[in-house]
């Protein structure tokens, strides 16, 4: 059984209509380590010993957060600074992440044909995302493809509650000692994985 942590960050909980949504989904997911950076870490002084305990003890880590400027919010690059240490998570002696799975949970204000080459961002998500997938690889992690919620501001409820209610079953699947892992580097998106063969839940 994969055990999944996910580190998530939002300024504005109380904003996001989606970002709610998704919460109550997740937490009733069994067996899935929820670590909410900013209610940790209101003032962004990271416990870098208990996040690299968490890090440890999981295989899977999904940084959830909206897609602000092309990237996270703030708390996340300052998690990546401190937590992901030089000789414990890279370097010739850091090998304390390796065979580990990490990607992404994200909202976008942009629907998913402005993220393209011809599009009105100019480039694709994953293309923005590089930064994380690159610093998987330093990690020795395995970059896996991210869960994005497109046009986030013109979903209505229902719309949110499906996209909530497809996380749901991802994690589920993902924690399932069944569910074989080795395929998620390969994906597009991570919401593919509900169509693998062979996968069952």
């Amino acid at each position: 059984m994969a055990r999944v942590l996910i580190n998530f960050a939002h300024p504005a909980l109380e904003k996001s209509r989606v970002h709610t949504q998704l919460l109550r989904v997740i937490k009733n997911v069994p067996g899935i380590t929820f670590n909410d950076l900013y209610e940790q870490y209101p003032d962004l002084d990271i416990n870098v010993a208990r996040e690299q305990k968490l890090l440890v003890e999981h295989d899977i880590i999904l940084m959830q957060h909206p897609f602000y400027w092309y990237s996270a919010p703030a708390i996340v690059k300052q998690w990546i600074d401190l937590v992901l240490e030089h000789g414990w998570a890279y370097g010739h002696t850091g090998k304390a992440l390796q065979g580990k799975y990490f990607g992404n949970i994200i909202s976008a204000g942009g629907s998913e044909k402005s993220y393209h080459p011809d599009g009105h961002h100019g480039h694709t998500v994953h293309e923005f995302l590089l930064p994380f997938s690159q610093t998987a690889k330093l990690c020795n992690m395995q970059y896996v493809a991210p869960y994005v919620i497109y046009g986030v501001h013109r979903q209505d409820t229902s719309d949110i509650k499906d996209d909530a209610a497809v996380l749901g079953q991802i994690l589920e699947r993902l924690s399932d000692k069944k569910f074989e892992l080795a395929p998620l580097p390969g994906l597009d998106y991570l919401n593919q994985i509900l169509q693998l063969p062979g996968q069952t839940l």
